[in-house]
């Protein structure tokens, strides 16, 4: 069995963006942080796509820091550019919520 799961857990490196599209779909973009040490100190940010997100996600009051949980898949998109046909890697959201166990001072 094939498994395309992503689980992320970092703070958010700005506003979550919701965009509402001609056809009436939504999307919410957000911008986490991820920090790691091992096997060398890196922070990455990384772009998290969250379509149709529900009234409850819609509701959270989450700003640049809170630390979010995310369950996810990697999908790759194709398009038209004027360079031809392109594609891109996204993390595209399933579920993400507000990390219960983070103290103020490591949502910062």
């Amino acid at each position: 069995m094939d498994i395309n799961a992503t689980i992320l857990n970092g703070v958010l490196a700005a506003p979550p963006e919701l965009r509402e599209f001609e056809s009436g779909s939504r999307l919410m973009r957000y911008l986490l942080t991820l920090r790691t040490t091992e096997p060398r100190r890196r922070v990455d940010v990384i772009p998290v796509t969250l379509w149709e997100p529900p009234e409850d996600v819609l509701g959270l009051e989450v700003t640049t820091g809170t630390r979010l949980f995310v369950a996810a898949s990697v999908q790759r998109r194709f398009w038209e550019g004027a360079d031809g046909r392109r594609s891109r890697l996204e993390i595209v959201a399933r579920n993400v919520a507000v990390d219960p166990t983070a103290t103020d001072q490591e949502a910062c």
